[in-house]
């Protein structure tokens, strides 16, 4: 059988179904949808199996987990704990960590994976970021993106507080201070939520509603449109040999995606399959069951809570009392600002860049993130400001390891927390102009060979060769950055949008924004017989040339 032949047994399905529904033709454009072959474009795909294996792993442990807060005697397996008085629900999640076969090794898989959907979409939307993916036409699938990113965290939080053991616990203590710190309704809803006073009798029980029905609809229904977008779209793809704006260069969905597809999942499922049964993690049967009256040291949320387990511990004790009421900062302001934050900028942030630079063109090419230095030194600083807050999240347990005093460790975060992100912008903007310049530098005076040339005046240089065509085509994929025309005509008066004061801000951020992006220039570059070379020695003459400048 040829290449060229369809299989008997995909050709008589084929036409069964195409006789019955008339999707013959349908079925034939989607599975020879091509999709770009590079690495960074599956980082998504981690995100989207570990949701997979979360519905999978989830719909088993509410076969057994009983969300009830109503109170019960231990006396299942784990011999510590029985005879102890606990909560259904921390009962049931230790009969499916003892009893139930296979019951701990699910609840492991469901916790890794859980981690793994968080940690797969922040990687996918740094991804996106830093190569400009979120341009037009895909705004709307940015903040789909965006959303997606906000439910997971919801989600994570819900799921966590479910076992009602000591440290789910306590995060659902802070859970119920942030809430009871917004001014007006705050008390209201601590009512609705926990249904009276903390922790009242309902919380799991309304925490399980969302946790298995609301958010994961949610999510289904966002992923869903997600990948809708994505497949009507044309695919972006990094510059390279063939590639531009109106072509997808790669292989077809069938058979090529979707074999390394299905491998990929395999390997995803595999990972959190070993981490389940080799690392043991939240080992709730050593916390021990909730009580208000009790806390226990170095409490730890999971890593995506990190951040703002940092800020409130970083924040220092303001509040404001007027009137006979107290408005209490020190909760409110890291509980709300640095999340208000990063997702509003995530949100506003392709719309802000369009109305900056003017830009309305579709981009189906992504950029390198060195080439727009100033997104990528924005992001670098994003991740110092989350990084920072998420290790300081822990400044009790560095206390503690390293010997430091706590005021330390919180006086030097506090001076962090504005410095770190200032400094990664600055260090990250240049090091994007340097490797800018490293890539002209190929250009024009090609790559090493390896080969030492002797001059006749005794000077010895390395003999540079023209760069491979698909590393140049890669290089010269760079576009200049679009910017508002700010100057005045031919009579002296500037654009008529730019005249008042924000037009003039908006000329000012565009000229700054596009400062240092001009297109490499291809003129005097190499000619292939190793005239242009950097000096690996110094001859009779002293005269060293660097491809640098």
């Amino acid at each position: 059988m040829s290449l060229d032949t369809t299989p008997k047994a995909i050709a008589g399905t084929s036409s069964y179904i195409d006789d019955r529904l008339g999707a013959g033709k349908f079925m034939q454009r989607n599975l020879r949808k091509i999709f770009p072959d590079h690495w960074s474009f599956l980082l998504g795909e981690i995100a989207l199996y570990s949701f997979i294996i979360l519905l999978l792993t989830g719909t088993f442990l509410t076969f057994w987990f009983k969300p009830s807060m109503g109170h019960v005697e231990y006396n299942g397996s784990y011999l510590p704990l029985v005879g102890v008085q606990m909560s259904e629900a921390y009962a049931s999640a230790l009969h499916i960590s003892f009893d139930v076969r296979g019951g701990l090794l699910m609840r492991q898989i469901h916790h890794w994976s859980a981690l793994l959907f968080v940690g797969g979409l922040m990687i996918h939307m740094l991804r996106v970021f830093f190569t400009g993916a979120y341009r037009k036409p895909r705004e709307f699938n940015w903040l789909i993106g965006v959303l997606l990113f906000t439910l997971a965290l919801l989600e994570g939080l819900t799921g966590y507080s479910l076992p009602d053991d000591l440290l789910s616990g306590a995060g659902l203590r802070i859970t119920q201070g942030v809430v009871l710190s917004i001014p007006i309704v705050g008390t209201y809803l601590q009512f609705l939520l926990f249904g009276g006073e903390y922790p009242g009798e309902d919380i799991i029980s309304r925490f399980f509603t969302i946790h298995i029905l609301l958010i994961p609809g949610l999510l289904l229904a966002l992923i869903s449109a997600h990948l809708i977008l994505m497949w009507v779209q044309k695919h972006t793809q990094m510059p390279g040999k063939g590639r531009t704006q109106k072509n997808v260069v790669g292989a077809p969905f069938y058979p090529s995606f979707m074999a390394k597809s299905g491998a990929y999942f395999l390997f995803t499922f595999a990972t959190v399959a070993l981490l389940g049964t080799f690392a043991q993690i939240n080992p709730i049967w050593l916390f021990g069951p909730y009580s208000p009256a009790d806390i226990s040291a170095g409490s730890q949320p999971d890593f995506y809570m990190g951040f703002l387990e940092g800020s409130l511990r970083l924040m220092p004790a303001w509040e404001i009392n007027f009137l006979g009421h107290t408005l209490p900062l020190s909760v409110l302001i890291p509980a709300l600002l640095p999340l208000g934050l990063l997702m509003t900028g995530l949100a506003l942030y392709p719309f802000a860049e369009r109305w900056i630079t003017g830009d309305n063109r579709e981009h189906h090419l992504a950029d390198r993130p060195r080439n727009n230095p100033h997104r990528t030194a924005i992001g670098i600083s994003a991740i110092t400001f989350y990084g920072i807050l998420w290790l300081l999240g822990a400044n009790d347990e560095i206390s503690a390891t390293f010997h430091i005093s706590l005021y330390t460790t919180t006086e030097v975060g506090r001076v962090l927390v504005f410095l770190g992100p200032a400094l990664a912008y600055f260090i990250t903007y240049r090091v994007c102009l340097g490797l800018q310049r490293s890539d002209q530098a190929i250009i024009h005076h090609g790559v090493e060979s390896g080969v030492i040339k002797r001059l006749p005046h005794g000077e010895y240089i390395e003999v540079h060769v023209p760069p491979a065509e698909d590393l140049a085509a890669h290089i010269k994929g760079k576009e200049p950055i679009a910017a508002v025309t700010a100057g005045p005509d031919g009579d002296g008066i500037p654009p008529k949008g730019l005249r008042n004061p924000v037009g003039r801000l908006r000329a000012k951020l565009s000229a700054e924004y596009a400062r240092d992006s001009e297109s490499i220039s291809l003129d005097g570059g190499h000619d292939g017989h190793g005239e242009e070379h950097a000096a690996v020695g110094a001859g009779s003459h002293g005269e060293t040339k660097s491809i640098g400048h």
